[in-house]
């Protein structure tokens, strides 16, 4: 993937919640709506870094703004196993130890659930947690703990993108 383009005045401008994202918007309008084999490729163009932001950025905006989004969001990760393991190796490359345990615990919670219901991730819908108390609460409560970690990995992600802007981006002037 090429560097996004950006003036340095903008650059120094934006939020770090919305750093990350802006860096790699460009390669998540070449994956969007495409099959996994254009998104893999696109994926596999990326340097580490540029990977990385954009696996974070992938689980993040798809499962941040609620419990059920985290629920469904997640089910559909571990479902793709590749993909699953891709967003670990994202946030092992900024040397994550807050949000990795966060998604392992959602993982071994949703696996035991499904081995004891004869499931498969396809079948976790977002509509289940309005039916199963138990459910809702262990989900809610990850959610949460997802929400906090993942505002920490943000500007660690931040942080590191201003310290290797080039990685990321090409000033134009």
């Amino acid at each position: 993937m090429k560097q996004t383009d950006i003036s340095r005045a903008d650059f120094d401008a934006v939020r770090d919640y919305d750093l990350g994202r802006a860096c790699v918007e460009p390669v998540f309008r070449q994956i969007r709506g495409k099959s996994m084999a254009v998104k893999a490729e696109a994926l596999a163009q990326l340097n580490e870094g540029q990977r990385a932001v954009c696996m974070f950025e992938i689980l993040y905006r798809h499962a941040v703004n609620s419990p059920e989004e985290y629920y469904g969001w997640i089910s559909h990760l571990l479902g793709q196993p590749n993909m699953w393991q891709e967003v670990l190796q994202g946030l092992e490359f900024f040397a994550d130890t807050t949000l990795i345990p966060v998604l392992e615990r959602s993982e071994i919670y949703l696996r035991e659930r499904n081995l004891r219901l004869g499931r498969s991730w396809e079948d976790n819908k977002l509509t289940e947690l309005a039916r199963d108390n138990e459910l809702r609460n262990a989900v809610g409560e990850q959610h949460r703990e997802f929400q906090a970690a993942a505002l920490q990995l943000l500007e660690t992600i931040a942080a590191y993108i201003r310290r290797k802007p080039d990685e990321f981006v090409r000033f134009v002037d």
